[in-house]
């Protein structure tokens, strides 16, 4: 059977393909970083996994084609690389690039299922690589407000990732076959299993617990960022992404359409998104990440009421919940640059 999002959204095929999960590169330190050399019309990525970007005339990539400087980067997790778009060109560091913030190349330093700590130390281990940054945008904070809100078995001492699940059984294999005992494995493994209880078992945080430690981890991260960056001159933001449930209350019928489907064949968006997808706790978190930010010198925009508020109700926005179509990517492009005093008028009166 056809599914109505390939119909709707045939790009998607693409990108489902792309997040193949039995083509995962795991990776030292970060964990997991995309597909490298992944060719397609859709979407491409040079030999570390970065995706292209496109200017006016030319693209360039982190580790594939090289510009000179000074660049900007946008950073940030699966909006800032651009899922759902149906090209390289018409994600938000090639709409910057090419159409609202020319001045500087844009290159797309975005991952998949980051967390803030994950978006960062990718900058850490590629920042040698890099011409001289004017400027990062990091899009980003609803996968640590997503992953805030797992079992504290899943936390840990330096907050939860994507994945940490698959971790935690492979560690526990590995350690189980380096342990010297009496007792078999089995044996101990069936100790542990009815001794401890289950991470669906355990209890999750509540609400405010769960935005303060999404703030709080953001916020750690946020200063690690002006460390790196900030003290070489480089000019920080932190955009909070647009999610649709934070953008409007209302949606167009291909997005109502997108969405249901989604949610009939089994979604975890209520699961991981549910409790914070009111539009009132998208403005308490923006709140308080604004808070944060000016604690660390870093500029911030909430991009979710701009885009509510620039979009005609027939303005067809999202993929799904958390992605946006080229539409929804050219307004929060728009935006981006208006937000940071970035925008160039292509078409000057005479």
């Amino acid at each position: 059977m056809t599914l109505r999002r390939h119909v709707l959204t045939p790009q998607m095929v693409q990108h489902e393909d792309f997040q193949d999960r039995g083509e995962t590169r795991w990776l030292p330190y970060v964990m997991y970083f995309h597909r490298a050399d992944y060719s397609s019309e859709v979407l491409n990525t040079d030999r570390l996994g970065f995706r292209v970007s496109h200017g006016r005339s030319e693209s360039a990539s982190v580790a594939g084609r090289q510009v000179e400087g000074p660049i900007s980067l946008l950073a940030g997790s699966s909006t800032a690389f651009g899922v759902g778009s149906t090209s390289d060109a018409t994600a938000i560091s090639s709409r910057l690039w090419s159409q609202y913030a020319p001045a500087t190349p844009w290159l797309n330093f975005g991952g998949r299922g980051y967390c803030s700590t994950q978006e960062v130390l990718l900058y850490l281990l590629h920042q040698q690589m890099l011409p001289r940054v004017e400027q990062i945008v990091i899009l980003s904070g609803l996968n640590n407000l997503a992953l805030a809100g797992l079992p504290q078995a899943y936390q840990g001492d330096y907050g939860a990732f994507f994945s940490g699940s698959e971790y935690q059984n492979q560690m526990e294999e590995l350690l189980e076959k380096h342990r010297k005992s009496r007792r078999s494995g089995l044996a101990r493994l069936r100790e542990r299993l009815t001794t401890e209880p289950s991470l669906e078992a355990q209890a999750t945080p509540g609400l405010d617990e769960r935005i303060a430690t999404a703030v709080e981890r953001t916020a750690q991260d946020l200063e690690r960022w002006q460390l790196l960056a900030g003290a070489a001159g480089t000019r920080v933001t932190f955009a909070l992404q647009p999610f649709a449930t934070w953008v409007r209350d209302k949606h167009t019928p291909q997005e109502d359409e997108l969405f249901g489907e989604l949610d009939r064949e089994g979604s975890v968006f209520w699961e991981l998104f549910g409790e914070v997808a009111p539009i009132e706790v998208g403005r308490r978190y923006a709140d308080e990440l604004s808070a944060a930010c000016a604690k660390h010198g870093v500029e911030f925009l909430d991009l979710n009421p701009l885009m509510g508020a620039a979009a005609a109700a027939e303005d067809w926005l999202f993929v799904d919940r958390a992605h946006c179509t080229d539409e929804g990517y050219d307004l929060a492009a728009r935006l981006l640059a208006s937000g940071l005093n970035l925008l160039t008028d292509l078409h000057p009166k005479p």
